[in-house]
């Protein structure tokens, strides 16, 4: 009989505690895309300056993807490498994107150079519980970082 008291109290407990749980692994999903992009940029710009040749963090808001072209003979094309291939944002997340670049394909990019320096750029990804973080490079020459929502404040 106690244990089947006990197995009643933790289904309530598990019941009114899932709701909740719920709202917290949608939000580490955008918090691991916002973490995810910041790994390409840096990998990017380590491209850049092994290579000798510009990079671009190229994004589609529409399509909520994002992927690393590196320049080659006069054209972008993507990385031959895990890198290179596109990533998804998670379901109901957007991403904008404030950049003075603009890919060949007119959606924004970031552009990373050879010597280290890079497009001043914000990316913003929203999570569908409008959860906002920022990957921001706020000058040339600083490294980009994530800002979690709870740093905005």
């Amino acid at each position: 009989m106690e244990l089947v008291l006990v197995l009643v109290v933790v289904s309530v407990v598990l019941a009114l505690s899932a709701p909740s749980l719920r709202g917290f692994f949608v939000s580490r999903q955008t918090a691991d895309a916002a973490r995810t992009m910041l790994a390409l940029i840096q990998w990017g710009q380590s491209e850049a300056a092994s290579q000798g040749c510009p990079c671009r963090l190229n994004v589609d808001p529409a399509s909520g993807t994002y992927w690393l072209t590196v320049q080659r003979g006069g054209a972008y094309v993507p990385l031959e490498s895990e890198m290179g291939r596109r990533f998804q944002l998670p379901e109901g997340a957007t991403v904008t994107v404030r950049s003075d670049s603009v890919g060949d394909d007119a959606n924004p990019c970031v552009q990373f150079y050879p010597n280290r320096r890079s497009d001043v750029a914000v990316i913003e990804i929203t999570g569908r519980q409008g959860d906002l973080f920022q990957v921001t490079c706020p000058s040339a020459t600083e490294p980009f970082r994530v800002i979690a929502p709870s740093e905005a404040q």
